[in-house]
C-alpha cells in the first residue's frame, strides 16, 4: 500500500517539475512563453452553460470522445471505475453505484436517495445505477466533485456526473460492429452520426449477452451472466435560425433475466432480475443574434424499473420467498433558463420541475409522488481582464412527497448557496477556490415506512430534516503544452445525517442524528510525449488520484464505512497515424471498512485493496485514409487476472479476451 502511494505521487510531481522548467526556459530565453496553452476547453455542468474551463471554479474532470472509445467500457459505471472516479459499488449483472468524495449513488428507486446524482444532458437521470448507462453515444461526460446542489437540487452532495449526449456534425456516417469474448460474451451494435443541411443526427443501438463467469481461482459463479442488454441513444436536432435548435433526445435500456447470483459461498441459481431505464427530452436552445441572451427550454418524462424475481427451487441462504418484488418510477421534469452574457458579467436565472411517482410491490410505502419545483440564480463576473473570476448563486428548493398508500403528505424548502473564485495568473495556471452547501431531502420510506424487514419492524419518521453539508476547498490547474495537471484540497462537514435507531419498543426508525467529517486532496496529471518531441504519435501516460485524510463519524470517531482512503487511476495512450489506437490502464482501490454480511460475523472488518488492469488495442486497416474501413479491435480485461471484488462475497471476472470488428461507411 506505501509502494503505491509513493509510486503514485512520484508519478504525479517529476511530470510537474519538468514542465515548470520548460516554461521557466522558454521564457528566459525569447522573453514569450511558447508552452502557454489557452484553457479553452468548453464545459456546461459547473454553471448550466457552455464556458470556458479556464472560467470554472469548481474541481471538474471531463472523460471526452477518445478516452470513452480507447477504454473497454461498455457502460458509464465500468468507465468511472476505469478512471477511478470515485468509490464504486458493483454486483455481478447490472447493478453499480459510483461515489465521490465519501457519498455515492443509490442503485434503486428514486435517484433522490442517493448523495452523489447522475444526469443526462443536464437533467436528472431518473437512477443512480450507472450500469444502465451505456457509452455507445455518448460525447464526454463532465463530473463535478463537490457539492452541486445550487445548480441542480437534492442530492447532489458528493458531485455530480453528467452525461452529454452526442450531436451529429460532419458528413453523415454509420458504423456495424461485432464483438466477442471470453464466457460466452457478444455485442453487436449500430451507429449513426452527422449533418444535412439544418438537421443533425446521432444514434446508437447495441445488444449484448454473456454466461456465467469464472473468477481468478477458475471458480464458475453460477448465475452471473445475463439473457440479454438493450440499448439505444438518438439525438436528432433542427437548426431553424443561427443559434436556435430543437431537439429530440431518446435514450432506452432494458435487461432481461440478469442473473442476481448472491454470494459465492451461497450461490444462488435462480434469482434474477429485470431492470430498465428509458426517456425522451424535448429541448429548445436558443440566443439573439448578438449573443446577449440565450436560453433553454426542456420538458422530459421516462420511467425507471427494476424487477426482482425469487424462486424457491434454490434458496441457499433462506430468504426467498417466490414473489417477485417490482420497483417502478415514473420521472418527468422541466426546465427553462435565461443567461445574459455582458462583457463582464454572465447572469443565470431558471426554473426546475422534477416529479416522481414511485410503485414499490414489496415495500412501504407501496406508492408515493415526490414534487420538487425549484428556482435558481448563478452569476459570474469576469475582472482584471478575465484573470480574476467571481461566482455566486443560490437555489430555493420547495419538495412534497405525499404517501399515497399512507394517506400522508410531508412538505418542506431548502435554500442553497454557493461562492466562488479563479485567478489565472497567466495563461498556464489557475488558482481556485469554492465555498458549497448541499442537501438531500428524507426519502418516502424513512419518513412513512410500516413495514418487516430481516425479521425487523421498520417504521418512519415525519419530522426528519434534510441532510446537509458545508464544503471547503480550494486548488491549481495547469495547462503547459503537453502538460496538464490539477490539485485540490477539501473539507466537508456532514450533519442532520439520517441514520436508523432501535425505539425502545423494538421497531427501527429513523433520525437526523449521524455527522461525518471528510478532507482529502484529489489530483490527475497527463503529459503527451508525442507532443514534446514532435511525433506524430501521441504517447501520453497519466495518473489521478483521490486521497481522503480525514473520513470519519463524528459521533463514534470511527471511519465511515465503504469509503477507500486512496483510489488511483493510471496507465499510458498510445494512438497515431494509421488508425492506431492502444491503451493500458490500471485502477487501484484502497483498504476500506466493511459490515461482514459474507461472512456472517456483521462485525466491521478491514476489506483489502486491489489493483486491475485493462488492454486495449485498435488498428483500421486502411490505414485511416478513406471514410470507409474496417477496425480490428482485441481488449483483456483483467489482465493479470487478479481476484477482485468491489462488494465483499461478489468476485469479479477473472481475465477476460474480448475480440471484435468494426465498418465504418
Amino acid at each position: 500500500m506505501e509502494n503505491a502511494k509513493k509510486s503514485i505521487l512520484v508519478l504525479m510531481v517529476l511530470p510537474l517539475l519538468l514542465c515548470l522548467g520548460a516554461v521557466a526556459a522558454a521564457s528566459s530565453g525569447n522573453g514569450q512563453n511558447t508552452h502557454a496553452v489557452v484553457m479553452d476547453e468548453m464545459v456546461v455542468t459547473a454553471s448550466r452553460v457552455e464556458e470556458k474551463a479556464s472560467e470554472v471554479v469548481l474541481n471538474t474532470t471531463v472523460i471526452d470522445r477518445t478516452e470513452i472509445e480507447s477504454s473497454s467500457a461498455r457502460t458509464l459505471g465500468d468507465l468511472l471505475a476505469e478512471k477511478s472516479i470515485g468509490h464504486v459499488h458493483k454486483y455481478p449483472g447490472t447493478s453499480t453505484s459510483i461515489g465521490l468524495r465519501g457519498f455515492r449513488t443509490d442503485t434503486t428507486g428514486v435517484d433522490l436517495a442517493g448523495h452523489v446524482l447522475i444526469l443526462i444532458d443536464g437533467r436528472r437521470a431518473g437512477t443512480g445505477n450507472v450500469a444502465k448507462i451505456m457509452t455507445k453515444n455518448i460525447e464526454r461526460v463532465e463530473i463535478i466533485r463537490g457539492p452541486a446542489s445550487v445548480q441542480y437540487g437534492s442530492a447532489a452532495m458528493g458531485g455530480v456526473i453528467n452525461v452529454i449526449t452526442r450531436r451529429g456534425k460532419g458528413k453523415p456516417s454509420a458504423f456495424i460492429e461485432g464483438s466477442t469474448g471470453s464466457f460466452d460474451y457478444t455485442e453487436s451494435s449500430i451507429g449513426f452520426l452527422g449533418k444535412y443541411k439544418s438537421f443533425d443526427f446521432s444514434g446508437s443501438f447495441a445488444r449484448e449477452t454473456m454466461g456465467d463467469y469464472d473468477t481468478a481461482t477458475d471458480e464458475i459463479y453460477h448465475n452471473s451472466g445475463y439473457d440479454q442488454k438493450r440499448n439505444g441513444s438518438m439525438n436528432l436536432g433542427y437548426e431553424f435560425l443561427p443559434g436556435n435548435r430543437i431537439s429530440a433526445i431518446w435514450t432506452y435500456f432494458d435487461a432481461n433475466d440478469v442473473g442476481n447470483p448472491g454470494y459465492l459461498n451461497q450461490n444462488d441459481l435462480d434469482d434474477h432480475k429485470n431492470s430498465g431505464n428509458k426517456s425522451i427530452d424535448l429541448v429548445y436552445d436558443g440566443k439573439t443574434a448578438d449573443g446577449l441572451f440565450s436560453w433553454r427550454i426542456r420538458y422530459y418524462d421516462g420511467k425507471n424499473e427494476d424487477e426482482y424475481v425469487d424462486p424457491t427451487a434454490s434458496n441457499p441462504d433462506w430468504w426467498d420467498n417466490g414473489i417477485p418484488d417490482k420497483v417502478t418510477v415514473d420521472y418527468k421534469g422541466a426546465q427553462a433558463q435565461l443567461t445574459c452574457d455582458m462583457e463582464y458579467l454572465l447572469l443565470t436565472a431558471g426554473f426546475d420541475w422534477n416529479n416522481y411517482k414511485t410503485e414499490d410491490s414489496e415495500y412501504s410505502p407501496k406508492k408515493s409522488e415526490y414534487d420538487n419545483p425549484a428556482g435558481f440564480l448563478l452569476a459570474k463576473a469576469r475582472l482584471m481582464d478575465e484573470r480574476l473570476i467571481l461566482t455566486g448563486g443560490a437555489r430555493y428548493d420547495d419538495y412534497e412527497v405525499d404517501m399515497k398508500s399512507e394517506g400522508r403528505t410531508e412538505s418542506d424548502d431548502h435554500i442553497t448557496p454557493q461562492a466562488g473564485a479563479a485567478f489565472c495568473v497567466n495563461d498556464w495556471l489557475k488558482i481556485r477556490a469554492n465555498y458549497g452547501e448541499a442537501f438531500r431531502m428524507p426519502t418516502a420510506q424513512q419518513l412513512a415506512a410500516d413495514m418487516m424487514m430481516w425479521f425487523m419492524h421498520y417504521v418512519g419518521n415525519p419530522d426528519l430534516d434534510p441532510e446537509k453539508s458545508k464544503t471547503y476547498e480550494g486548488g491549481f490547474d495547469i495547462s503547459c503544452g503537453a502538460f496538464n495537471a490539477g490539485l485540490t484540497w477539501f473539507h466537508t462537514d456532514f450533519e442532520d445525517k439520517i441514520e436508523s435507531y432501535t425505539k425502545t419498543n423494538g421497531d427501527i426508525s429513523y433520525k437526523n442524528l449521524g455527522k461525518a467529517e471528510i478532507q482529502g486532496i484529489e489530483g490527475d496529471i497527463s503529459y503527451d510525449l508525442g507532443q514534446v518531441f514532435s511525433s506524430d504519435y501521441r504517447v501520453k501516460p497519466y495518473v489521478s488520484m483521490t486521497y481522503l485524510s480525514d473520513y470519519r463519524d463524528r459521533q463514534t470517531d470511527a471511519d465511515l464505512l465503504y469509503t477507500s482512503n486512496i483510489q488511483a487511476s493510471y496507465g499510458i495512450t498510445v494512438s497515431g497515424p494509421g488508425g492506431l489506437l492502444a491503451d493500458l490502464n490500471m485502477a487501484y482501490t484502497g483498504k476500506q471498512n466493511i459490515v461482514d454480511y459474507a461472512g456472517g460475523t456483521y462485525a466491521t472488518i478491514k476489506k483489502g485493496g486491489f489493483n486491475v488492469a485493462n488492454l486495449t488495442v485498435a488498428k483500421r486497416l486502411d490505414n485511416g485514409t478513406g471514410k470507409t474501413g474496417v477496425t480490428l479491435r482485441g481488449e483483456i480485461r483483467n489482465l493479470f487476472d487478479k481476484e477482485y471484488e468491489y462488494v465483499q462475497g461478489y468476485p469479479m471476472p477473472g481475465r477476460t479476451f474480448v475480440i471484435g470488428m468494426r465498418l465504418d461507411f
